[in-house]
């Protein structure tokens, strides 16, 4: 069922020049949030993702997961009357939001400085691989350069083994929740000093701002992070160990947890082990303490070893498969889970929000659009009917 209460960002008109993800993304938590989204697409098969499969009766189901809640309307940008249609519609607008490399959109005449003119309020955010500034900024940056450059491939994977990337794009989607952010920042702070501003957000800063651990390390004593495979930078034991069966994720962090999960395997020797008294000596120690737990752990399926330590209370969990997550029991306890409606690919079911309000909840609208699907508010923008008979042409 959809939110009838409408989301804390009602009243708020965005429109995107997004592609793929980190646009896309960033817009979508807007929409969900109850802003009504405009997302402007090139008339010439629209943003790129609607190629992505698998399809759904030709319908992209990323695309329609990724676009949910918004309007498509189609504008040719190249041309002088496509340029003007987005201008008057970033003039009803309280937000732009983009991701091109920087100097697509000044070269196309809809960058900050000539929608400002238009609309001094404007919100204007750019999200881009390097950042809109710097010697980076003219190359091209996708997601796996950002992990790389920003030195999460450097941390990630095992001692001694090849380069691994995290398994979804997290720069990109960091940048969107920046972007997302920041947004809603601006729009909070707007209404006090009644001014717009310009938003830059890159994927290289979102992917280094996740390095707190290494960055204590590197900035006080100077040393460099290296991969550790499910282990943590700073303490142990908390990370995956082997089971019978396959694996289970333990945290014992605290001194309580650790003398409840020896306590808990029968390993009660440890606690008077003078290698593992402190959290530092774990740490030191890390190789032969996890041994010692996995000559433990290797005797017990997987079950088992989740059931005794969450009947202890040491934190723990199963490493799940998507297969699993997506039938998960507690997430669909908590309605997680939900389908939207698409006029050509009927019922799409869609990963939920996070985030949960008691009073405004987040919406659950129809799936992305069809390919100019609201190309009709363009005849509320005050052109001719010659006009409109151009700009239907392009679209």
């Amino acid at each position: 069922m959809g939110a009838t209460t409408p989301g804390p960002l009602a009243g708020i008109t965005v429109l995107e020049l997004g592609v793929f993800m980190a646009g896309p993304f960033a817009t979508m938590q807007l929409a969900d949030l109850g802003a009504r989204v405009i997302k402007i697409e090139n008339p010439q098969g629209g943003d790129q993702t609607r190629s992505t499969a698998p399809h759904v009766n030709g319908e992209s189901a990323p695309f329609m997961l990724l676009n949910r809640n918004k309007e498509s309307i189609t504008l040719d940008l190249k041309t002088e009357l496509g340029r003007e249609a987005f201008m008057r519609l970033a003039e009803k607008a309280d937000v732009v939001v983009e991701n091109m490399r920087p100097g697509v959109m000044k070269r196309l005449g809809v960058d900050y400085e000539n929608v400002r003119e238009r609309n001094s309020t404007i919100i204007y955010a750019s999200a881009s691989g390097w950042g809109q500034d710097g010697p980076l900024a003219p190359l091209a940056g996708l997601d796996i350069m950002a992990q790389a450059r920003s030195g999460l491939m450097s941390i990630t994977g095992y001692p001694d083994g090849a380069p691994v990337k995290v398994g979804v794009p997290i720069c990109d989607l960091t940048t969107a929740l920046y972007v997302a952010l920041a947004i809603t920042a601006a729009v909070v702070e707007r209404s006090t000093s009644g001014e717009g501003q310009y938003i830059d957000i890159s994927l290289l800063e979102s992917g280094v701002s996740y390095a707190v651990w290494e960055a204590a390390a590197y900035f006080v004593e100077g040393k460099v992070g290296r991969p550790n495979g499910s282990a943590h930078q700073n303490q142990a034991p908390y990370q995956a160990v082997v089971t019978q069966d396959g694996y289970a994720t333990i945290g014992a962090n605290t001194a309580r947890n650790w003398q409840s999960l020896c306590r808990t395997l029968g390993l009660d020797d440890l606690l008077d082990d003078e290698r593992f008294q402190t959290s530092r000596d774990r740490l030191d120690n890390r190789v032969e303490l996890i041994e010692l737990i996995e000559a433990k752990t290797t005797t017990m399926t997987t079950d088992e070893v989740i059931d005794m330590l969450n009947e202890a209370g040491v934190p723990c969990a199963p490493i799940s498969d998507y297969g699993e997550v997506f039938t998960d029991e507690h997430l669909e306890a908590r309605d997680f889970y939900w389908d939207s409606e698409h006029p050509v690919a009927g019922r799409v079911r869609q990963i939920g929000s996070p985030m949960r309000f008691s009073r405004t909840p987040a919406r659950r609208g129809p799936a992305g659009p069809v390919l100019g699907a609201d190309n009709a508010e363009l005849e509320g923008l005050g052109f001719t009917e010659t006009e409109l008979q151009t700009l239907r042409s392009q679209a």
